[in-house]
């Protein structure tokens, strides 16, 4: 889904170079902070939901660093800022709930408060991609899909992802997925800042979906590379920066 929705490279020599030339990305900084924040977003909501008792600490220890590259004292304090963060909301949410429903259950309560399909596993093979997927989030009862992302300025192709997300989910579960939020995360001087971009997913948006993989699964059964973009359209955290310019 991230080679199909993706337009950081105007060129799509990304995907040549990850998929014909079997070259492997080098994540930067800002690629291992998203990761980690995903990470405490997802992990912290699923240990609510199933009433697990895990706290930030404990989270912590589980981490695979060789995964990460990254300093570990680079990314302890925005990603324990998060997880106090998401923690109140969720216990905001359950509260305000509880008061509204008396008599339904933990779970019943805790399923309400926090309505999500959060990192759910789906097959994109009916629309020509990967057996396995993994969405951010699914707003099961308002039929939201949610895309989070980190430490980025809002930008008009970000809608393609849920979207994409959108018309897997349709394609297997064969419901409808009308609305997409894209939810920009960040952390500066010690505050958790969100802005969100939620719009409803056009036909339009779909088509522009479909158009941006049938363009890239050409790249790849072609395998041509379609060149190298000008150097002043390459942002310098790109993960193929250095291979195309150093």
């Amino acid at each position: 889904m991230y080679a199909v929705s993706s337009k950081y490279c105007p060129t799509n020599r990304d995907v040549y170079l990850r998929y014909v030339e079997k070259i492997s990305p080098v994540p930067s900084g800002k690629v291992a902070l998203g990761k980690i924040l995903h990470g405490v977003v997802s992990d912290c909501l699923r240990a609510f939901i199933q009433r697990g008792g895990m706290d930030f600490n404990a989270w912590w220890q589980t981490i695979r660093w060789h995964e990460i590259p990254e300093k570990p004292e680079n990314l302890e304090e925005p990603s324990r800022r998060v997880w106090e963060f998401v923690q109140k909301i969720c216990e905001a949410r359950l509260a305000d709930v509880s008061s509204r429903q008396p008599y339904a259950s933990e779970l019943d309560l805790r399923v309400s408060a926090v309505p999500f399909l959060v990192e759910h596993k789906i097959s994109g093979e009916l629309l020509g991609l990967s057996g396995i997927l993994s969405l951010d989030c699914y707003d099961y009862l308002k039929a939201i899909m949610f895309d989070l992302k980190v430490a980025s300025e809002p930008q008009e192709w970000h809608r393609l992802s849920p979207v994409g997300y959108a018309l897997v989910f349709e394609s297997v579960h064969e419901v409808p997925v009308d609305i997409c939020c894209n939810v920009y995360l960040n952390v500066e001087n010690g505050k958790v800042l969100v802005r969100k971009d939620l719009f409803f997913a056009s036909d339009e948006l779909r088509q522009w979906w479909i158009e941006e993989r049938d363009r890239k699964l050409e790249i790849v059964a072609e395998g041509k590379d379609p060149g190298k973009p000008e150097r002043s359209q390459c942002k310098e955290d790109c993960m193929y920066f250095k291979i195309c310019y150093e």
